[in-house]
C-alpha cells in the first residue's frame, strides 16, 4: 500500500507544536531532517537540538485527506503562530516498497586492508580464500559503512592477532571484535549498554562459525576487568574521555589502543585524555572523521 506525506520546513522552536499538529491530524509517523549540511554530532547531555531549517514530514495513510489536514495546519498555524507565514509546505505520493529490501540489496561486500572483506550475510563472498566476516547487523551499529568503522577494520588488518586477547567495548553488531577473531585474536570481551547490540554479536558469531566460548559480551557494569592485549573502541568523544580510565586499565603495558568515532577536530582532548597512558601514533583521517591508536607506557 502506498503512502501520503507532508514535507513542511518549521523554525526549530515551532517544531514540537507542528508536530503536535501532525499527530492530531491522525498521522501515523513523524520524521525531522536536516535541511542542510549541519550535522549535530554530539548535543550536550539532556538536550535535543535541531537544526536552524528543520524539515518536518508526516506520514499519512493512502486514503487520508491532504487537504482537509492542509486546511486544519493553517488555520491552526494563524492560532498559534499569528505573525509569521505559513511554513513552506509540499505533498507527495511515497512508492509502496519492502524498505528492508531495499537497503539488503544496496548493501555490497567491502574490502578492507589487503585480507578482510565485510560481506552481507545474503550474498555470495568475492574472495572465498580471503577473510571473510559475514554480516547481519540487525539493529545494531555497525555495517563498515561509516568511515569510523572502516577505519577501525583498515587497522585491525594490520595487526598481527595471532592468539591475542581483545576487548571491543562499545561492540555494536560485533564486527570489530568478530573482524579480530577472524583475523586470529584468541578472544574478544563484548561490551555494550544496548542489548541489542550484545545479541547482533552473538549473532553475528554464530553466522561466522565462531566457537561460541570466544566472544563474551557484557553490560559495562558486568565485563570483567582483566587486561587485554587490544582495546578498540568505536563510540564518540564524549564518552570515550569520559571512559579514559577504564579503558586504559583495561590495556595491559605494551598493549595495542584503537579509538574512533571521533571528528577531525577533537583530537586534541583525546590526546589530552590518553597522552599519559599511551604512547599515541599518527591521526589517521576519512571523511572528516579520525582514528587514534597507541602503545600503552
Amino acid at each position: 500500500m502506498p503512502w501520503l506525506q507532508i514535507k513542511l520546513d518549521v523554525l526549530p522552536d515551532n517544531a514540537d507544536q507542528y508536530e503536535d499538529l501532525l499527530l492530531a491530524a491522525g498521522c501515523a509517523a513523524v520524521t525531522l531532517q536536516d535541511k542542510e549540511d549541519q550535522p549535530i554530532f554530539e548535543p550536550d547531555l539532556g538536550t535535543t537540538p535541531l537544526w536552524r531549517n528543520t524539515v518536518l514530514t508526516g506520514l499519512f495513510s493512502a486514503d487520508h485527506d491532504l487537504e482537509a489536514t492542509e486546511l486544519f495546519l493553517k488555520e491552526s498555524h494563524l492560532q498559534l503562530f499569528p505573525n509569521t507565514p505559513f511554513p513552506s509546505m509540499k505533498t507527495e505520493i511515497l512508492e509502496d516498497k519492502d524498505w528492508e529490501r531495499e537497503w539488503m540489496d544496496n548493501y555490497h561486500p567491502m574490502k578492507f586492508g589487503k585480507r578482510l572483506w565485510v560481506c552481507p550475510s545474503w550474498k555470495a563472498v568475492p574472495e572465498p580464500d580471503a577473510v571473510n566476516l559475514m554480516l547481519d547487523p540487525g539493529l545494531a551499529f555497525g555495517t563498515g559503512t561509516h568511515p569510523t568503522t572502516a577505519l577501525c577494520l583498515e587497522f585491525l588488518d594490520q595487526l598481527a592477532l595471532e592468539g591475542k586477547q581483545v576487548v571491543d567495548y562499545g561492540c555494536g553488531s560485533g564486527i570489530l571484535g568478530i573482524a579480530a577473531l577472524l583475523l586470529g585474536a584468541q578472544h574478544v570481551t563484548a561490551v555494550d549498554i544496548d542489548p541489542q547490540a550484545l545479541d547482533a554479536s552473538l549473532d553475528n558469531l554464530q553466522r561466522n562459525q565462531l566457537p561460541k566460548e570466544s566472544l563474551k559480551v557484557f553490560f559495562p557494569e558486568k565485563a570483567p576487568q582483566d587486561p587485554a592485549d587490544l582495546v578498540v573502541a568505536n563510540i564518540l568523544a564524549g564518552p570515550l574521555v569520559q571512559l579514559a580510565p577504564t579503558l586504559s586499565a583495561l590495556c595491559k603495558t605494551g598493549g595495542q589502543l584503537i579509538l574512533s568515532g571521533l571528528l577531525s577536530d577533537q583530537e586534541t582532548e583525546i590526546r589530552e585524555a590518553y597522552g599519559n597512558e599511551f604512547e599515541l601514533d599518527i591521526i589517521a583521517e576519512k571523511e572528516g572523521w579520525i582514528r587514534v591508536t597507541g602503545l600503552k607506557r
